[in-house]
């Protein structure tokens, strides 16, 4: 079964290649038209624009609730997640994800960060990020650094949605 048009196969597909660790994409330069809607007076999705979904993302994560982190995620987006094993592809996998990852109160700052427009509605943003944790049952602080790529697609309300985001451990070296 076919769940997603070209466009986003070809997303999952740079996903694919940037998390095996081919992180040579450059930021590129689209149109993104800031209505919404393809229009003659397109302006440039920015740099600063899609490094900004993520301060999105992150502040969601500090109000500790699942449902407002997952209300980023499109409907049949596909969450490969840091701490759990299991492939999250709907909503409801998602807010299962992170009302447990919520527990650990996470605090995310980019380490490394890499853009690339794919078109005026499909961007990627692929790095190295860390999270601040603190354990919900002892209290313990720890800190934990892994690479990242979300794909995130423009909806025909203007807002930015995660259709793919994969995250895991940087591996010990």
């Amino acid at each position: 079964m076919n769940r997603r048009p070209a466009r986003r196969r070809m997303a999952v597909a740079a996903t694919a290649v940037l998390a095996a660790g081919a992180l040579a994409l450059g930021a590129g330069a689209a149109g993104a038209d800031s209505r919404g809607k393809g229009g003659k007076h397109a302006e440039p999705v920015t740099k600063a624009q899609v490094l900004g979904l993520f301060d999105h993302w992150n502040a969601a994560l500090r109000t500790g609730d699942a449902d407002q982190v997952a209300d980023l995620y499109a409907k049949d987006a596909v969450l490969l997640p840091t701490v759990s094993n299991q492939v999250r592809t709907d909503r409801a996998g998602i807010v299962d994800y992170f009302e447990h990852f919520l527990r650990n109160k996470p605090v995310g700052k980019k380490v490394e960060s890499v853009v690339d427009v794919l078109d005026r509605n499909t961007v990627v943003d692929a790095g190295i990020y860390e999270f601040a944790l603190t354990d919900h049952e002892t209290g313990a602080k720890s800190t934990v650094e892994a690479r990242y790529t979300y794909v995130y697609e423009k909806q025909p309300n203007g807002t930015w949605l995660i259709v793919n985001h994969h995250s895991s451990k940087m591996p010990q070296g």
